[in-house]
């Protein structure tokens, strides 16, 4: 009898699950039990599904339809996150370091209030409340959020913007005129990639002939402005950010390189993994010769910050 049960409610909730609706009378009779037989195995079904949300926070609803006249499953996590979801997206977020402590403490508990059901939201805060103590911000300290926002649309919009930039190296302030093609993320910052309008390119550049958009570190953009001008890009000569992303791995600007270096550390994954356009062209006893196609010169940081593990060839 008990495995009758047991045949009886998996039958059951595989049918929910396919989105059939269940009637009491017609189950009783195709299992040959009285209804309050079938009562209990929905009862025994809502349980579980009250247990998958607290243990898992996938919230699914076995409800009953009054128009229908029968039980069916509202499913809800289809449009949620799980719990095992929002800790991992709150660890990376966490890790990026990408915003002041006071961003990234409101982001966090928004995403949180959104996403998480009330009776987890003590699991997830305790798994990440240590990091959230020890979260040390950007040394810039600056919010660009909004800059971020009106990129975005100057991008959609294939509208020119006006930037005033504060380099890097000596605090020097320019004003550029910039087509903007796209907004990644690398290592703590994010970056604009944008084609400068009207610059003397064999005075400004160490590259005269350079195809590649220019990267500003979004940060230090002071001020923008979208200009009401629009640029238009052939569909061939689009800019690809995927393919553009897999080898402007340092933020460094510069020509197109290809390094070649034997690789004898502990973990080839983490150089694959660090270099996307990385590939392997000989391995011997453990160590392994690698190549890899990346623009300008940050590649070079990388390599030697790897100290002995890496021989460039």
């Amino acid at each position: 009898m008990e495995n009758d049960k047991i045949h009886r409610v998996l039958d059951i909730y595989d049918r929910l699950q396919e989105g059939k609706v269940i009637y009491k009378s017609e189950e009783a009779q195709r299992f040959q039990v009285n209804e309050k037989s079938i009562q209990r195995d929905i009862e025994d079904i809502r349980e579980y599904l009250e247990q998958n949300t607290v243990e898992r926070g996938i919230k699914n609803d076995l409800i009953y339809d009054y128009e229908k006249r029968g039980y069916r499953l509202e499913c809800v996590s289809k449009m949620s996150f799980s719990n095992e979801e929002i800790l991992a997206l709150a660890k990376i977020l966490l890790d990026s370091r990408a915003f002041t402590k006071h961003e990234m403490m409101n982001m966090l508990d928004k995403l949180l209030d959104c996403c998480v059901l009330p009776e987890n939201r003590g699991i997830i805060d305790r798994l990440i409340a240590n990091e959230k103590i020890h979260y040390i911000q950007p040394h810039h300290g600056k919010v660009f959020i909004d800059k971020m926002w009106q990129i975005g649309n100057a991008i959609l919009e294939s509208r020119y913007i006006e930037i005033t930039y504060e380099k890097t190296k000596n605090h020097e302030t320019v004003k550029r005129k910039v087509q903007p093609q796209a907004i990644m993320f690398s290592e703590f910052y994010f970056y604009l990639a944008a084609y400068i309008e009207n610059i003397d390119k064999e005075k400004e550049f160490s590259v005269k002939n350079d195809m590649y958009p220019t990267i500003y570190r979004i940060d230090r953009i002071a001020e923008i402005q979208v200009l009401d001008e629009h640029f238009k890009i052939p569909y061939r000569d689009r800019f690809e950010e995927g393919e553009y992303r897999k080898k402007i791995q340092f933020m460094y600007g510069g020509r197109i390189q290809k390094t070649i270096f034997w690789y004898k550390g502990l973990s080839v994954e983490a150089v694959l993994d660090r270099l996307p356009t990385a590939k392997i062209l000989k391995e011997d006893d453990g160590k392994y010769l690698i190549s890899a196609e990346t623009f300008g010169t940050g590649i070079e940081m990388w390599l030697r910050s790897q100290g002995d593990a890496v021989e460039v060839v």
